[in-house]
């Protein structure tokens, strides 16, 4: 996610606009086909011996039954899809749909896949906006031919596009639709990618208001259960629940969506600890250990790789 952001920051510093396409499968990881992912593994990756036999073994001769009403059913043999709850399961899936890849870099688009989601992305000056509608809608033909002959089916309908940019930029064009597979897709403003809702502007404003709204619907259910709980136990909830959907993305966004997280912060501080609302909260922090919103949100910017950081210069 980190990635492709900062591919669309990148192009609104240029004074571009990103034209991204997020392609939605059916089913995904149960369509697999065994024998065409034993293909790619053995020619593309050029596994063989005994790991090849290690694979194979892994995904054939596993069978299944479904019991109804205290009856059996026969049992059947699973010719498709990876083993549920597999730590294998997403890794095995893009090895399957490694070549789709190259697929959409022939029409000179970006694409960038984590498991089964699969963004498309490219960026153009306002004048020349309509060449990457295009190339998008050339792009997903024959993502949808290559996905049918590897029983795989992508779901045009389901399938959201988006412009995003400044918003001086966005205000020189308007195409609000697209014509892809047969289907005319309206382009949206919000889209939710990945657990992130990203908004056609690049402010992030509409991840923070659901972001907020989600944290405070769970502090609302942890304190009608906080009386059996020890401090302890209530800091782990909070952290598990709470805590840990502070991510690097938010690096660079308006002091006013900080500070909306910031009181979500303030509120489960207070929640643990049993301090009133009236209260200052940085001795309840600091006493927590938690570091405000601002400098843990830096706190996670350093780690991540210098090629992924978005870039900072466009006012958010």
């Amino acid at each position: 996610m980190l990635h492709v952001w900062s591919d669309i920051l990148l192009a609104a510093d240029s004074q571009q606009v990103t034209l991204l396409g997020l392609s939605d499968l059916s089913s995904a990881f149960n369509c697999v086909d065994h024998e065409i992912l034993l293909q790619p593994l053995e020619i593309g990756v050029c596994f063989s011996g005994v790991v090849l036999d290690w694979i194979r073994s892994f995904l054939t001769d596993r069978t299944q039954q479904v019991t109804y009403n205290g009856r059996l059913s026969p049992v059947s043999v699973i010719l498709y899809g990876v083993p549920q709850g597999s730590v294998l399961k997403p890794l095995l899936y893009l090895l399957y749909t490694a070549e789709l890849n190259y697929v959409v870099a022939r029409h000179h688009l970006h694409p960038h896949q984590y498991a089964d989601h699969c963004h498309i992305y490219d960026s153009s000056s306002v004048d020349t906006v309509t060449a990457p509608v295009h190339r998008l809608a050339a792009c997903l033909t024959e993502v949808e031919d290559w996905m049918m002959v590897s029983r795989l089916q992508l779901n045009a309908s389901k399938t959201e596009v988006m412009w995003l940019g400044s918003n001086q930029q966005l205000q020189r064009f308007d195409i609000p639709n697209v014509d892809i597979l047969s289907t005319t897709i309206e382009v949206t403003d919000t889209a939710r990618d990945l657990g992130v809702v990203i908004d056609s502007q690049l402010t992030l404003s509409a991840h923070v208001e659901a972001l907020t709204r989600s944290c405070y619907h769970q502090l609302c259910q942890l304190s009608s259960i906080i009386w059996s709980l020890s401090t302890e136990g209530t800091r782990t909830l909070v952290q598990a629940f709470i805590s840990c959907r502070c991510k690097s993305l938010l690096y660079g966004i308006s002091d006013g969506l900080l500070r909306r997280l910031q009181s979500v912060q303030n509120a489960a501080a207070r929640l643990v600890t049993g301090t009133h609302r009236h209260e200052h909260t940085t001795p309840v922090l600091r006493q927590l250990h938690w570091l405000p919103l601002r400098q843990r949100i830096q706190a996670c910017w350093v780690r991540v790789p210098v090629y992924c950081r978005p870039s900072t210069a466009v006012p958010r």
